[in-house]
């Protein structure tokens, strides 16, 4: 048997539209809960549901991801959290500070770069298949 450090690494598969879509979710997840607490203050059940129905189910945090993601906007100063009573229950409410409102604008800047990039390469692709398949056609 070979030692943990020996073996392989798992095998991705790139071809996956999962596997994309993963990574994507990932950063989207820390955009848009950024982008939820833009409106205000909130707890954490109300923030995954708010990136859900923001995305249009696109994004789906989990308990798993939105508390640790919200505990290192916290450790970051970007948000603030307090104890507070919600519906009878104690709920920690999270809250954007202004250094928070600086990396949403900051994040939005980014992630609006990277969307025209992809269109235009999504517009490229398109053309260069239009353009092989004339070719395909005219050599038929």
């Amino acid at each position: 048997m070979q030692p943990a450090s020996s073996l392989p690494a798992p095998r991705v598969d790139y071809a996956s539209r999962g596997y994309w879509a993963g990574t994507i979710k990932m950063g989207l997840s820390k955009f848009f809960i950024l982008r939820v607490l833009h409106d205000g203050p909130m707890h954490g059940y109300d923030i995954a549901r708010l990136v859900e129905r923001t995305t249009k189910g696109c994004c789906s945090p989990t308990e798993g991801t939105i508390y640790p993601v919200l505990r290192d906007f916290e450790a970051g100063g970007f948000v603030t959290a307090t104890e507070e009573v919600v519906s009878g229950r104690q709920r920690r409410v999270y809250a954007l500070t202004d250094a928070g409102r600086t990396a949403f604008r900051v994040a939005l800047d980014a992630w609006m770069e990277a969307t025209e990039a992809l269109q235009d390469t999504g517009r490229a692709f398109a053309a260069a298949d239009q353009a092989r398949a004339r070719r395909d056609n005219a050599n038929a």
